[in-house]
């Protein structure tokens, strides 16, 4: 099942070999204002990613062919598409799988289609990484009045949001983490987590705020918060942790505070 995506459509991907699954999730799709097309195996749905660049992938685990964490890894080496896994499965290690081979939301069968069309838009409400250099933006045109002139060499011009702790910098608008100038490769989840966080500037921030800043910050419509979305904070901070403690001389940034949330403890740049 494929529908040809129109210049003036998003595309998106559904991977489901359950055919009423499959329609219900293209449904959902379509009213958002998605071109959907559909693959009912994980190596079709690999190839159907492939062709559509989709802004979008849904994807059922239990695929007939292919099992479905290694179909989430053959997609993300070829894209930064969003990924939502759709699955029956509720167990811990299920949903740490998914997270950790790629996935932005996990979802538990049987779902809620308005839950769903949520979740899509809010990730859709998050600018994407990457998205600058597969879409620059139009050269601006040459100005028509002389610029402002430029501040002296002496006094130091900083952005608002670029936040800086114990040598990590995090850059807001370009959305880069880096460390003495070497750039972090955090997924999209990872940056947002690591911004909310430094930006507090040492205050606590729940599990449950957490997973808000995860959907996306004008998130509205299913504002439940589960243990499942909860467990699945704790796995983006462990992998965000697992980055950080990668880079040489980078400190234990993120601090837990146990039956709360996580914090980070402003410290000196230098």
């Amino acid at each position: 099942m494929s529908s040809a995506a129109s210049s003036d459509r998003r595309a998106a991907v559904v991977i489901e070999d359950d055919l009423d699954i499959r329609n219900l999730v293209s449904a959902v799709l379509e009213q958002g204002g998605f071109a959907v097309s559909g693959a009912t195996t994980g190596r079709e749905g690999v190839d159907v990613v492939r062709q559509e660049h989709p802004m979008v992938v849904t994807l059922d685990i239990g695929l007939p062919d292919i099992d479905g964490y290694e179909v989430l890894r053959r997609i993300r080496n070829t894209t930064d598409c969003y990924v939502i896994v759709l699955s029956g499965h509720s167990d811990e290690l299920d949903i740490l799988s998914a997270l950790q081979a790629g996935a932005d939301d996990y979802i538990l069968k049987p779902f809620r289609p308005r839950e769903l069309r949520a979740r899509i838009d809010a990730m859709l409400r998050r600018p994407r990484i990457g998205q600058n250099a597969l879409h620059p933006p139009a050269r601006p045109a040459a100005p028509t009045a002389p610029a402002a002139p430029a501040p002296p060499v002496d006094v130091p011009v900083t952005p608002a949001n670029v936040l800086r702790n114990s040598g990590i910098t995090v850059d807001g608008d370009a959305r880069i983490a880096s460390h003495a100038g070497v750039e972090l490769p955090l997924t999209k989840t990872e940056f947002n987590l690591l911004y909310e966080l430094m930006r507090g500037n040492g205050a606590v921030r729940t599990k449950e705020e957490l997973v808000r800043v995860s959907r996306g910050a004008d998130y509205r419509g299913y504002n439940f918060v589960s243990r499942t979305d909860e467990r699945a904070i704790e796995v983006h901070i462990a992998n965000l942790r697992q980055k950080l403690a990668r880079v040489e001389g980078a400190p234990d940034l993120i601090t837990t505070v146990r039956g709360v949330g996580f914090r980070v403890v402003p410290r000196s740049t230098d």
